[in-house]
């Protein structure tokens, strides 16, 4: 059967097919549409198989190693930032190994396309010391699942599967199954000696670990997704990982007529690399993202042959990579270029028309016209575009959760005001421990948590904690007086400047929330409304 499918939908299908139990993630772009297919697949429907969003990366990896633990396959998916917000069990996974498969989805994100950084992911693949695997296209993204799988349960190790913005984003045919494979039984083979992570547990498992990379290596040296290509002219090798496999083929009619080493799998196969060295006096890189690769290659083989790659500026250090780059690095004439039609008149993100952060951000400003020194911390979210104009009203945005804890500190250094703003589904992705901090200290800011009832920035997927924001504040033990919900309208611009002077001026921590739907998902759950009606009329 063939279906076309995007790379995050080939992944999906592949992992249902390998036997997935269960899917647990965060939205974050590049990745989320593994989960949202999942979620509208018909048999994971009829699995019932686990395809809630979780609250955040962190709490996913957790539930995944649950899901493993009892003998079940499961995949965790998320961005590459993410990433570092499961760092904790995600290292510590590869300790206590796995029962039923694991296999980590990242989508790294180069060029930054919606993110702070463009951090490679492949490094905490081998600073955990386990298999990565790398598909350079969608076939393989979803011919892999299945292995990955299976090789996370022959070597008790979890699968970091890495892929790109190009990779995730962009369509191909592919050949699915028939049928898919059924799910793995329940089973109590995990053993607590392995899984609680005791010192004298750590340093037995870290002893083992350390012992299998050996075996890895050369099992991935003789991988089908690591090929040897030989060729005529060895005045040059490429080495050519994941995606950027893809862009040398393209940059050759026929076949390419240098010895090419096709990495899709890790660690990275020393020896196949050696080979390479003593057939040919360079190498060039070609990967997506940073000099993984390069930084290693330069390690493993003799000087007099010349590594090039992004190090050395063959290749562009920093962003995506495209046929034309690999071109000019090969010394190949670089065709037409596409550059932007002159009579598009460029368009800057904004915030949708009639956005409730919009009224909150009018709000704010009209109210810290009068505090010239006024400091307002941003999160990550829509209401992070209040940073343009016309609103140029928040003045930091680091990382999920960080508006609290930057706000607070600022206010520990004797800032004032200090204003923390951030959005529903980040408040309980990574905020609500640094608001407890701030209650703690009764420290001097004023918190706004921007509820518009949804994830927004990704899709409008559901958000950890609807309908439960004043609960958990007031369970953090913010004083009642000091919390206040407000509909962001422009007609209820009095109330609101009124109430935020008013905690602004209080010394001690306070809680607005304005609350109004997101746009976007009001329209979409008009429309699910109307169509409802009109087949309810039918009937």
């Amino acid at each position: 059967m063939k279906k076309l499918l995007l790379g995050d939908e080939a992944i999906a299908q592949g992992a249902i097919d390998a036997g997935l139990s269960g899917v647990y993630a965060y939205p974050g772009t590049p990745s989320t549409e593994i989960t949202e297919y999942i979620q509208d697949s018909p048999i994971a429907k009829e699995r019932n198989l686990h395809r809630r969003w979780a609250t955040n990366e962190k709490t996913a990896m957790e539930q995944a190693l649950g899901m493993s633990f009892m003998g079940k396959r499961t995949m965790v998916c998320m961005k590459h930032v993410g990433l570092n917000v499961a760092a904790d069990p995600f290292i510590n996974s590869a300790i206590t190994g796995t029962n039923g498969g694991i296999v980590v989805l990242v989508a790294d994100d180069p060029s930054m396309h919606s993110s702070q950084d463009e951090q490679d992911s492949r490094f905490y693949g081998k600073f955990a010391m386990i298999p990565i695997f790398e598909p350079s296209n969608q076939q393989e993204a979803y011919d892999m699942m299945e292995e990955a799988f299976e090789y996370s349960e022959e070597k008790k190790l979890p699968i970091l599967m890495r892929v790109t913005t190009r990779m995730a984003h962009s369509r191909a045919v592919v050949e699915i199954k028939e049928e898919s494979r059924k799910e793995n039984d329940l089973n109590y083979e995990a053993l607590a000696k392995n899984w609680v992570l005791l010192p004298a547990v750590s340093r037995r498992r870290n002893i083992y670990v350390t012992g299998q990379q050996a075996e890895l290596e050369e099992e991935a040296a003789c991988s089908k997704w690591n090929k040897y290509i030989e060729g005529k002219d060895h005045s040059m090798g490429i080495v050519a990982s994941g995606i950027g496999y893809n862009y040398l083929m393209e940059c050759f009619k026929d076949k390419c007529p240098y010895p090419v080493l096709k990495i899709s799998r890790y660690p990275l196969p020393k020896r196949l690399i050696q080979k390479m060295a003593e057939e040919c006096s360079s190498i060039l890189i070609v990967e997506e993202g940073q000099p993984f690769i390069e930084d290693m290659v330069r390690g493993v083989i003799p000087s007099k042959c010349v590594i090039k790659g992004r190090l050395s500026g063959e290749l562009p250090r920093t962003g995506e990579l495209n046929p034309d780059f690999v071109k000019k690095a090969l010394g190949m004439t670089i065709g037409e270029n596409y550059a932007p039609c002159e009579d598009v008149t460029p368009r800057p993100p904004a915030m949708c028309k009639g956005c409730g952060h919009r009224d909150m951000y009018t709000a704010l400003n009209t109210v810290l016209k009068e505090y010239p020194n006024a400091r307002v911390f941003g999160d990550i979210g829509c209401y992070t575009l209040g940073f343009l104009p016309p609103y140029k009203a928040i003045h930091s945005c680091v990382d999920m959760g960080a508006s609290i804890g930057m706000a607070k500190g600022a206010a520990d250094a004797g800032q004032w005001p200090s204003v923390a703003v951030i959005g529903d589904s980040t408040f309980t992705h990574s905020g609500m421990t640094g608001l407890l901090d701030a209650i703690n200290e009764n420290s001097n800011i004023t918190v706004i948590i921007s509820d518009n009832l949804t994830t927004g920035m990704t899709g409008g997927q559901d958000s950890a904690g609807t309908n439960k924001f004043e609960a958990i504040v007031r369970a953090l033990g913010l004083p009642e007086e000091h919390l206040h919900v407000v509909v962001p309208l422009p007609k209820n611009m009095p109330e609101i400047t009124e109430i935020i002077k008013k905690e602004i001026e209080y010394k001690g921590v306070s809680v607005i929330i304005p609350r109004r739907e997101c746009m976007q998902t009001l329209q979409r759950h008009l429309k699910q409304k109307k169509a409802q009606a009109a087949v309810e009329g039918k009937k």
